[in-house]
């Protein structure tokens, strides 16, 4: 098949997606935040999607953008641990060898002309050390203390670098879950494609712990004094 008409069958645009996801590195590791919200376009189709993924012992990937693409990422990654188990070696996959091997994938696909239509975090704890980093459609990588995907890159990072950069080495998990849920009550006021519902992932020398969905207290009150807002004329 001639690379034209490879391209004629690829998909030109994400159809069903997930918003923002959150991260940052806290003492003890690494935490991550997503909603559970996958929009078709822009209605709020799917309320239950699950966009925080374990890989392995160590490692959490969170994914906006397709989540079909998303739940090809899931299969082929399943695949991966489940060859490295298989080999017996005494070695196992860590979260700098996941985002490697995604970001060699997402660079390939890109290349081929036929991307998957995803933004990346991969957070992990292996042998006493957080990492943390991003990969995306064109196969960009970057590592950072605080990452954010969507609409999360304008809205939520600068709280992020505020309430973290330079405090990562002090931060305890429950100043950590306080920085995330006031990220996402911004990205639920502000964001659209975004819902009140949504989950923590916790990686830590214990293991990887995802959350329960939970539920954001807002208020919409102050909306009365917007102009333009329900049946305001002035």
């Amino acid at each position: 098949m001639s690379i034209a008409a490879q391209t004629d069958s690829c998909p030109r645009q994400p159809i069903v997606t997930g918003t923002s996801v959150l991260a940052l590195k806290y003492k003890d590791g690494v935490m991550m935040a997503a909603d559970n919200l996958a929009s078709y376009g822009s209605l709020a189709r799917f309320k239950d999607i699950q966009r925080l993924h374990p890989v392995g012992k160590y490692t959490v990937i969170g994914a906006g953008g397709d989540m079909s693409d998303f739940q090809y990422i899931q299969k082929f990654l399943e695949q991966l641990i489940i060859e490295e188990f298989t080999s017996q070696d005494g070695h196992d996959l860590g979260p700098a060898q996941i985002h490697e091997y995604l970001s060699q994938v997402m660079y390939s696909r890109r290349s081929k002309i036929n991307p998957l239509w995803n933004s990346l975090l991969v957070g992990g704890f292996k042998d006493g050390k957080s990492f943390l980093s991003y990969v995306d459609l064109l196969g960009t990588t970057y590592s950072a203390t605080t990452l954010a995907t969507g609409f999360g890159a304008y809205l939520a990072q600068p709280i992020l670098r505020k309430e973290v950069e330079g405090r990562e080495n002090e931060l305890t998990e429950e100043e950590a879950i306080r920085i995330m849920e006031s990220c996402m009550k911004v990205l639920y006021y502000r964001d659209a494609r975004s819902l009140d519902k949504y989950q923590l992932a916790v990686i830590t020398a214990d293991g990887v712990k995802i959350s329960e969905s939970r539920h954001l207290s807002t208020t919409w009150s102050f909306a009365e004094g917007i102009r333009g807002y329900g049946a305001q004329t002035q």
